[in-house]
């Protein structure tokens, strides 16, 4: 058991007694029963924000996670909530905000903030008390009466709340007088006063309806809720034993934890004494009172608590007597909606309550009505919403049809880490259940989060969704929580099928969407997206990170090596006239070096070396090894293989496609054969072993069309397609 648990139990015991803290040790038992079942619950689900409760105490939980979450859900914020403990880095990913409640530092919620913070999520400190430094705290009379023991405990857990909110982004608390004290921590703080929940509203209308009070007597109530409100009674004692004095019919009922003073004992019967009480059964004792009692020191720790005792019972239409002091005096309307007393007021203002029927219950209605107006989830709850809506990060998801590397994969994760690095909150959402596991995808220095769509429940809010494959525009126009959808458009796909496949239809039809923003990294889909489909379409050039194709000089000595790259199963990268082209070569002068990421070769393919399913970060190396690209496309988005061969100093032999003619010219940078003439390609491949002159042009040219699309050159192009 770590300190700050022992400091809580210590908190419960003092504050609410033995019969609280077993009940709430059972409740929290069983909570730590369920975390495995509750932590695999909440990895399934993609929200906005999560609540880490690092409060046990019922009341404290329920007010600022419970209710709170309850407000945002009325605003359209979803969210889940989880204890400091069940916390790992794994959780990061499905949410964009996190909200850390009366959670005090530790090394493991410093790490889980931090790494929050690296994948530009937003963090908020929670705390409804001005526990967080011990300036505040030392004037608390009732430390007075810790232990050394106890008195280390508590001074330790108020250091280390205020500590853990110097970690964190903003600040959300209840009262101005702890929001002023906060900013001297964070960069902003919202003020979402506690409010009553709908479960609080059900249970005070059955109250309303099924209490029946006598009406030959008059019952002052106080509820105390803990032993530290033993100083505020000591502050109305005297008025109270006049009163009691002086009226017969005057009862006062106690309810929760307090000192019963002796004075007090001589009223007999008159003195009834209530327990604790979970929330539900609140309201009919509530209820069962004629006056309410709130009575606060004022001292500056005071000033800073919340309303809540003027809440409860407005909610049952019973009017409230409090000091005017701090949040009473903000929140009642003297004489409209409750009584607000100085100290000296407090005998002559209860009088009047007592005396007067009429007033009383025209106070409880009234009271009654301001709590519906302004004390609800769904009318209080815009404030908390919009702060936390407008402090988190934007919002970018890519939908990918698999985690798997390929050319269109590595260029929409490119696009993710240039959005991440400028602080977007960035997810690639993988639809591809065969690689559901994968949970990043790298640009070999950098990584960018990926949630399976198999396994996650989707219900929180996104700013950008980014389709990257045909079918996955069908996925984001499904969702319905995205404020903007984007295609990036890589190749015309409707291309990679035979005619008598029905995807031809599907993936023609991905071009016609309204309301979708169409991008693109290759001029001839701008060029086709607008002319055959009529779409507007924002262009920004593909590019090349140069640190990972480095440079290597070639000597074009001994067995040539031709490397063959692509998809054998895959018609369109006609793959096959490649190696009808090297099957004819001289094995005794060449070498030929087969990369294929995902598939094998065919059985006739002749070949001296066979690469598959290789890292990108090792992709360079057979780059380098190799002299001579030979790649036989028909159909290309954007081809990438002839810009990274000519990075590392290699050469190209082409059929010129859509895909590639963007930044290659036949004779300049490349060499271009004439698809179908095995001859030509033939030709084409001893010419550069034969003309060093030729050579050497096409290794410069293609060296400096590599430099021009490097990322840095294009970087600004490529962050306005997601504006």
């Amino acid at each position: 058991m770590n300190k700050q648990t022992i400091k809580n139990a210590i908190d419960i015991l003092k504050n609410d007694g033995f019969i609280a803290f077993g009940e709430r040790t059972i409740v929290h038992v069983k909570f730590k029963k369920n975390q495995k079942r509750m932590k695999d619950l909440k990895k399934s689900n993609f929200k906005d924000i999560l609540f880490i409760n690092g409060c046990p105490i019922d009341y404290c939980e329920r007010y600022r996670v419970i209710h709170k979450m309850e407000e945002l859900n009325a605003f359209g914020i979803t969210s889940d909530e989880v204890t400091p403990e069940m916390l790992s880095e794994d959780l990061i990913k499905y949410y964009s905000g996190f909200i850390i409640y009366r959670t005090p530092w530790s090394e493991h919620m410093d790490n889980f903030v931090r790494l929050a913070k690296k994948e530009n999520k937003v963090v908020f400190y929670d705390i409804d008390d001005l526990v967080f430094d011990l300036k505040y705290t030392k004037s608390i009379k009732e430390l007075e009466t810790f232990s050394k023991e106890q008195l280390e405990l508590y001074n330790d857990g108020v250091v280390k709340y205020g500590k853990m909110m110097d970690c964190c982004d903003y600040s959300i608390t209840t009262t101005k007088v702890i929001a002023e004290e906060m900013k001297k921590h964070v960069k902003d703080v919202c003020i979402d006063k506690n409010i009553a929940s709908l479960s609080m509203q059900k249970y005070s209308e059955m109250a309303i309806n099924e209490v029946k009070k006598e009406e030959d007597k008059v019952v002052i109530g106080y509820a105390s809720g803990s032993i530290t409100h033993n100083a505020d009674f000591e502050l109305i004692a005297s008025s109270l034993y006049k009163i009691l004095d002086k009226y017969q019919n005057v009862y006062l009922k106690l309810i929760g934890v307090l000192n019963i003073p002796e004075e007090l004992k001589k009223y007999g019967n008159r003195i009834i004494v209530t327990p604790f009480v979970n929330y539900k059964k609140l309201p009919s004792i509530l209820r069962s009172l004629d006056i309410n009692l709130a009575p606060l020191e004022n001292t500056f720790f005071n000033t800073a608590k919340s309303s809540i005792k003027w809440m409860e019972a407005a909610l049952v239409k019973v009017p409230t007597i409090a000091s005017n002091v701090g949040n009473f005096h903000d929140c009642i309307t003297d004489g409209v909606d409750g009584i607000l007393c100085k100290d000296n007021e407090w005998y002559e203002k209860l009088e009047q309550l007592v005396l007067d029927l009429k007033y009383r219950n025209i106070l409880g209605e009234n009271a009654y009505r301001t709590v519906y107006s302004k004390y609800t989830s769904v009318t209080s709850g815009k404030i908390v919403a919009d702060f936390i809506k407008n402090k988190l990060n934007k919002k970018v998801c890519f939908i990918i049809p698999s985690a798997n590397i390929s050319g269109g994969i590595m260029v929409a994760t490119k696009h993710a880490i240039m959005l991440k690095n400028i602080g977007v909150d960035v997810t690639m959402l993988n639809t591809d259940r065969d690689t559901k596991d994968i949970d990043k995808l790298y640009d070999g220095n950098e990584f960018v989060n990926v949630v399976s769509m198999i396994d996650s429940k989707f219900l929180g809010k996104i700013d950008v969704l980014v389709a990257t494959m045909y079918f996955t525009i069908f996925n984001a126009l499904e969702y319905h929580n995205c404020k903007k959808i984007k295609y990036l458009v890589q190749n015309r796909e409707d291309g990679f099928y035979k005619p008598d496949n029905y995807e031809i239809l599907v993936a023609n039809s991905s071009y016609y969407i309204d309301n979708v923003e169409y991008l693109t990294i290759s001029k001839w889909c701008k060029d086709w997206l607008e002319s055959d489909f009529d779409r507007k379409v924002q262009y920004a050039p593909n590019g090349i990170d140069l640190n990972k194709f480095p440079f290597k000089k070639r000597t074009f000595t001994g067995k040539i090596k031709i490397l063959i790259e692509g998809d054998p199963n895959s018609h369109y990268k006609n793959v096959d006239e490649s190696f009808k082209i090297t099957n004819q070569l001289d094995s005794n002068k060449f070498e030929i070096v087969f990369l294929s990421y995902n598939a094998k070769p065919k059985k006739w393919y002749k070949y001296d070396k066979f690469y598959n399913k290789i890292d990108h970060n090792e992709v360079y190396k057979i780059y380098q090894e190799c002299d001579i690209l030979l790649k036989s496309s028909l159909l290309e988005s954007f081809s990438y293989p002839p810009l990274e061969m000519m990075a590392t100093g290699g050469l190209n032999v082409l059929v010129k496609n859509d895909g590639n003619i963007e930044y290659l010219e036949d004779e300049k940078n490349c060499l271009f054969y004439k698809q179908g003439d095995i001859e030509d390609a033939i030709k084409k491949i001893n010419l550069l072993i034969n003309n060093e002159k030729v050579r050497n042009k096409l290794i410069e040219e293609g060296l400096k069309t590599a430099k021009s699309r490097s990322w840095d050159n294009i970087r600004k192009d490529i962050l306005k397609l997601y504006e």
